[in-house]
């Protein structure tokens, strides 16, 4: 495979995935880094890295609305729930975790 075939099946799985992301409301973040690592917020600061690393300033504030396809604030406000004790602790065995990697 040629490399500009590599990176745009790159660029359209990374859209897909946003894409997922945005249409599964109900997976709260706080469920995504208990289980995974890694949430809607942790691709946002992916994505900015990349950018500046580009020589592209993005804020934070703009690659969240990236990311959740809305304001963060109007993302928080229609579909954040307040974490449980159980989330909270599974997140921070994941975060453990991330750290040993």
């Amino acid at each position: 495979m040629d490399k500009q075939t590599e990176l745009e099946i790159e660029a359209a799985t990374f859209r897909r995935i946003i894409a997922h992301m945005q249409k599964r409301t109900d997976a709260q973040n706080i469920d995504l880094m208990g289980m995974a690592g890694f949430c809607r917020n942790c691709f946002s600061k992916w994505y900015a890295a990349e950018a500046l690393e580009r020589g592209i300033e993005i804020d934070k504030m703009a690659a969240r609305e990236i990311v959740y396809g809305m304001p963060y604030s109007e993302f928080v406000d229609k579909h954040q729930t307040p974490a449980t004790e159980e989330q909270m602790t599974k997140m921070d065995e994941s975060l453990k975790l991330n750290k040993q990697m």
